[in-house]
């Protein structure tokens, strides 16, 4: 049976992309009345590869949404600090309660894709999975009006909508169909590796920096710790090419021989994985019957863990310009995404360059804390109407 017998002719919106961004977008569009249909081409609860840590603004946003107490029950860890190692310097910030955040935490994307994907299911949106983009459908003036979609039988239908959204990633199809612009790029790109290790007493967020090369220890579901290592991206292939493993820990050794050691005291579950790194960008996220939101529209390097905390700020922000519906609206979501951002985007690529000495990487580190406050005062300031709410 097809999955396309459970479709509508017409919706408000096409969200293409269940990961964090899209789901999320879809949740607040259908909590707001909108008619919303939801697709990804992966299965329901996959996997994909992130980082996990939550800031503060993440963390206030599920709160918001009603969220946060079933992503907790999954279990997930509260992280109640984060220690930053510099060398043989360390630095531990406690997570103080601040607009009802009392900790921040790191669900598995199997955790919180799945959670966003049901209350989005709940509120009323269509989901289906197994279900892709092939093309977009235009009028005569260029405007998007709907969606071609395929599933995995390679069945397709037209359904027509007023908004084709893309949260399909860096390499998003709907992107490039609309041949969205790149505007403001980065030039450093970090290559990292990373697996899931049980065993490990670690508490708390750990980022360690050492000689051109920095580390990560991220408590998570199931028991385990999220362990990464990162290199400047040009070295990505020499370091790992053969035995991601070997160069994991080789990387980590260099970088903090504790924590070389702590990790050696676990266990890792399944398989290293590894990202050989990207470049930074904006790219142009609206225009006639189209948006982009998450990292189809802004991406930064993920060394400093900000990507879900983004792709949830702007599931909101382009939320409520949809449900808006001005004519100015989708303008105003990217001006508002591009002025959140732009600082970040800079100071990201700058530690991604692993062109700093170590006092240096601490000052970008506090000009990070800087931009993430000034993010959460934003964020715990837009009015939240009572029907986004749970």
């Amino acid at each position: 049976m097809s999955a396309f017998e459970h479709f509508d002719a017409c919706y408000d919106a096409i969200v293409v992309g269940a990961r964090c961004a899209g789901a999320a977008t879809a949740l607040l569009l259908a909590r707001g009345g909108a008619r919303v249909l939801l697709v990804d081409r992966l299965s329901y609860g996959a996997d994909v590869t992130s980082t996990h840590a939550l800031m503060r603004g993440g963390v206030l946003q599920l709160a918001r949404w009603g969220l946060l107490d079933r992503i907790m029950s999954e279990p997930t860890p509260a992280v109640r600090n984060t220690t930053f190692h510099y060398g043989r310097e360390s630095v531990t910030v406690p997570i103080k309660a601040e607009h009802g955040v009392t900790h921040l935490c790191a669900p598995r994307r199997t955790v919180l894709d799945r959670i966003l994907v049901d209350a989005a299911r709940e509120a009323g949106a269509g989901v289906h999975h197994g279900v892709g983009l092939e093309s977009l459908v235009r009028d005569p003036n260029g405007h998007v009006v709907g969606a071609r979609l395929r599933d995995v039988s390679g069945t397709t239908v037209t359904v027509a909508a007023a908004i084709v959204i893309g949260a399909d990633g860096r390499g998003s199809t709907v992107a490039k169909q609309v041949n969205a612009q790149f505007y403001k790029g980065t030039v450093h790109a970090s290559g990292c590796v990373y697996g899931y290790w049980e065993g490990i007493e670690d508490s708390g967020f750990h980022w360690h920096f050492g000689d051109g090369v920095a580390a990560g220890v991220i408590p998570t579901n199931y028991g385990q710790h999220c362990v990464f290592v990162a290199i400047p991206g040009n070295r990505f292939a020499d370091t790992f090419r053969g035995n991601a493993e070997a160069g994991f820990r080789a990387v980590l050794a260099q970088n903090s021989p504790a924590l070389r050691d702590t990790v050696s005291r676990g266990r890792l579950a399944g398989r290293m994985r590894g990202f050989a790194g990207a470049t930074g960008y904006f790219r142009q996220s609206f225009g006639p019957g189209w948006a982009l939101v998450g990292d189809a529209g802004y991406f930064k390097d993920p060394l400093t863990a900000h990507g879900m905390t983004d792709a949830l700020r702007d599931a909101e922000l382009l939320a409520r310009a949809v449900l808006d519906g001005s004519a100015r609206s989708l303008a105003c979501y990217q001006q508002e995404r591009d002025s959140l951002s732009a600082r970040f985007l800079e100071i990201t690529d700058g530690i991604a360059s692993f062109g700093w000495t170590l006092d240096e990487a601490r000052a970008l580190h506090s000009q990070l804390s800087v931009a993430m406050k000034a993010e959460v005062e934003h964020i715990a300031r837009l009015s939240f109407p009572s029907v986004l709410a749970a």
